[in-house]
């Protein structure tokens, strides 16, 4: 009888416990389960914020960018490039401030010609600044063009805390063309850039221009920004878009006031009527060619 009644106890018992111990296993794998979400989403926010303060602010090195193997062996030949800066500090350059449309301080660098001579203005690069076109400076002053050189916004002498890719600085090209016209009295305008000043001249392309605004050449310039992130992205980390680049897009959204999705120089020459040169160069590693 007694035999009976432990086996009954410990029936009970099983009865009793199991549930309740398989509960606490349940919730201590959903515990588990959560924090490693959290964490997960922490990582790939924190990534994303590297990713944006690496690409689109000047406070971080851009070594990390530019020592990458696809990202060699692209651009003038530094001897060349010397020699036309060299030769642009020999020139009587004038400096002009312009205020953007957000209240930024923009720097220009003008260097002038014979009244009535045709005005090109020159849109450096990533990372770069006015006295980097140099070399188109020359070329073009050769033939007879007044020229100006910008500093983008957050780049050289210009403020700005951000890169903007183009988007922002297509408003700014607009500004400075309207300058040349209503100050230096210019009958013609060509735009010309290169890499991020290519996309820049396109995106500005389809905004309401100067009618004094004759001719575009774009070189090298991406399709948009979103596409060349896409692209460092999978050649300097060999990561996927998602879930990384649309979390740099939440921190642009925020911090620089633009959509990595809208600044699409695709879209911007859709709408542009003036005449336009693309030029690409098939070894192009920085902005492939397929972007042409």
């Amino acid at each position: 009888m007694r035999e009976k009644k432990t086996n009954l106890f410990h029936a009970a018992y099983r009865d009793t416990d199991s549930p309740s111990r398989s509960g606490f296993g349940s919730k201590a794998i959903l515990a588990a389960a959560g924090l490693s979400a959290v964490a997960a989403m922490g990582a790939v926010w924190g990534a994303g914020g590297f990713f944006y303060r690496l690409c689109l602010t000047q406070k971080m090195d851009k070594s990390k960018i530019f020592a990458a193997p696809h990202n060699q062996g692209t651009g003038v030949a530094h001897s060349t490039l010397d020699r036309d800066r060299v030769w642009l500090k020999e020139q009587p350059t004038e400096e002009r401030l312009l205020f953007s449309e957000d209240g930024l301080c923009l720097r220009g660098l003008l260097l002038k010609g014979q009244p009535g001579d045709p005005w090109v203005i020159l849109c450096h690069g990533y990372t770069g600044r006015a006295e980097d076109m140099a070399d188109f400076a020359r070329r073009f002053h050769d033939r007879g063009y007044q020229v100006l050189m910008p500093d983008a916004r957050g780049h050289g002498k210009s403020e700005g805390d951000y890169i903007g890719m183009g988007w922002p600085d297509r408003r700014d090209i607009v500004r400075w063309a309207q300058y040349l016209v209503w100050k230096e009295q210019a009958g013609q305008v060509v735009l010309l850039g290169v890499s991020m000043g290519g996309a820049t001249v396109m995106m500005a392309s389809g905004e309401e221009l100067p009618a004094q605004v004759c001719a575009i050449v774009e070189d090298c310039g991406f399709t948009s920004a979103w596409d060349e992130f896409h692209y460092q992205l999978k050649m300097l980390f060999h990561l996927p878009a998602f879930p990384l680049l649309h979390v740099t897009e939440l921190y642009t959204r925020v911090k620089a006031g633009y959509s990595l999705w809208q600044a699409s120089a695709l879209k911007q020459v859709a709408k542009c009527r003036i005449p336009m040169l693309f030029i690409h160069g098939k070894k192009d590693t920085f902005v492939p060619f397929r972007m042409l």
